[in-house]
């Protein structure tokens, strides 16, 4: 197999997050809902209805083709893709063919072996989507729900060289989707989709030999799956002296094999011609500079920034940077702070993203600021109160959305060093302990982390470890 290496690019169809679909007012994400309840003569193609474009669709393919730094025609149209099936209520899709919203772009994959591959985007367009078949008891049934759900297709170039290349992709891509506010790219709700084209050639060779796509995978995992065992059953065809047919396969989980389901149509087959009841989409520079006008800073370019400006390890910046929203809490909390960036990232990774994961919160909308998350680790810094109460104090907030302080006083938390109260607690627990303190004296050292445990117990975790412990080493001697 080393003497091979593979040629993959990537069909992805992003289901945008607009309230209505496409060309209708129906709801748009239908997943939840019952089979045929969001529909209407527009999106199911009744005769003598007109589409009307939804102008969300435009702003959204702006945003998504300047990240992927495509070029926007000023000027695109809609197309008619003729075909049929059971799921395809009109007989064709509304669709862009040769004068599509943008063309061309890149976007860069470093990865984690330390090498950079730039993927080229050859197409960028609108569509509206098709609906749902079932096959249920030999009977196949349709769901029209989807029929007319915003779409853009994005075609890569033949520029992937792996598996692994192929996911990365998909999983900056589906970071990227959600960072924009233009997906909610779950593949597990088909909001991204993915069709892989497949071949291998000798490592060398430049020319592109017959390819295979895959379609059926909804998840980055089967998506790495099928293409590894796509390019395993190449490389055994072509060695058994056989051609490779330029079939599409049908990729089954389950068994994690692949089925061949039809011959690959060609452009041709699907008879593109304008979409007569659309006018074109002009772009003007006005509405473009509109959209754009509140144009984010990209994930990769903010994690390289939080690694150059505030020091922090790759790794940290790669956590902090998964999402807009996290990446956002963070820099308000280190510019509340004023002190260390990294002690942040420390609270942050540790203690808060535990809670967030735990509680399904989100970052945005939390009861506990970046400003009190800063005040918190304030007062640990200013000695008010110790690191345990600190962070028992991150789920107080959050819960009563009261600030950090006025907790502290109004429970009586702030850190005890009295050396005099801690002693009388310090004797206590060794009236109370007596084998503990025989063994310790025998030479069980390890046994004073126990100590300092039931010291802060008594004192309801308010004790100064650093006091309790000195005046135990002291006693004990």
């Amino acid at each position: 197999m080393s003497e091979y290496e593979a040629v993959i690019g990537l069909e992805t169809h992003i289901q945008l997050n607009t309230t209505t679909k496409i060309f209708c007012s129906c709801k748009a994400d239908s997943w939840f809902d019952p089979p045929n309840t969001n529909i209407c003569p527009v999106c199911t193609g009744m005769p003598g209805v007109l589409p009307v474009l939804n102008k969300a669709v435009v702003e959204k393919g702006v945003l998504l083709a300047q990240a992927m730094h495509a070029e926007l025609r000023p000027l695109s149209f809609f197309d008619r893709k003729n075909y049929f099936y059971p799921d395809l209520p009109k007989g064709y899709q509304i669709s862009q063919y040769d004068m599509s919203l943008a063309f061309g772009g890149w976007m860069d994959l470093a990865m984690p072996e330390g090498y950079t591959r730039r993927v080229t985007i050859h197409k960028l367009h609108l569509e509206e989507d098709a609906g749902k078949t079932r096959n249920e008891a030999g009977v196949r049934l349709i769901d029209f729900n989807r029929c007319g759900v915003p779409l853009i297709e994005m075609v890569t170039g033949p520029d992937l060289r792996s598996a692994d290349e192929a996911a990365q992709y998909l999983i900056r891509l589906r970071q990227l989707l959600r960072w924009l506010g233009v997906s909610e790219a779950d593949m597990e709700k088909a909001h991204l989709r993915c069709d892989a084209n497949v071949s291998i050639r000798l490592k060398g060779e430049t020319h592109l030999n017959p390819k295979t796509e895959i379609k059926n995978v909804n998840s980055i995992d089967a998506v790495r799956n099928a293409i590894q065992t796509e390019i395993a059953r190449q490389i055994r065809e072509v060695e058994a002296g056989r051609r490779i047919a330029a079939w599409t396969l049908e990729w089954d989980e389950d068994s994690g094999t692949l089925k061949k389901m039809r011959s690959k149509e060609t452009e041709a087959d699907y008879r593109y011609f304008r979409e007569p009841d659309l006018l074109p989409v002009r772009l003007d520079d006005a509405w473009r500079a509109a959209i754009l006008a509140d144009f984010p800073e990209l994930p990769m370019a903010r994690r390289e920034r939080f690694v150059t400006q505030y020091g922090l390890p790759e790794y940290d910046a790669e956590i902090l940077t998964s999402e807009r929203k996290l990446s956002d809490y963070y820099e308000a909390a280190v510019k509340a702070y004023a002190g260390d960036p990294k002690k942040v990232s420390n609270w942050l990774m540790n203690e808060v993203l535990r809670m967030i994961n735990d509680r399904d919160l989100s970052p945005d909308t939390m009861q506990l600021t970046p400003v009190y998350l800063a005040e918190i680790i304030r007062l640990v810094d200013q000695n008010a109160i110790n690191i345990n109460t600190g962070k028992a104090l991150l789920t107080r907030v959050q819960d009563s959305g009261d600030a950090p302080a006025r907790i502290v006083e109004a429970e009586g938390l702030a850190k005890v060093s009295d050396d005099s109260a801690i002693r009388a607690v310090v004797q206590e627990v060794l009236a109370e302990s007596p084998k503990e303190v025989e063994s310790y004296k025998a030479g069980k050292v390890t046994l004073m982390g126990w100590f300092v445990g039931q010291v802060m117990r008594k004192m309801r975790g308010k004790a100064d470890a650093t006091v309790a412990r000195t005046v135990l080493e002291e006693l004990l001697q």
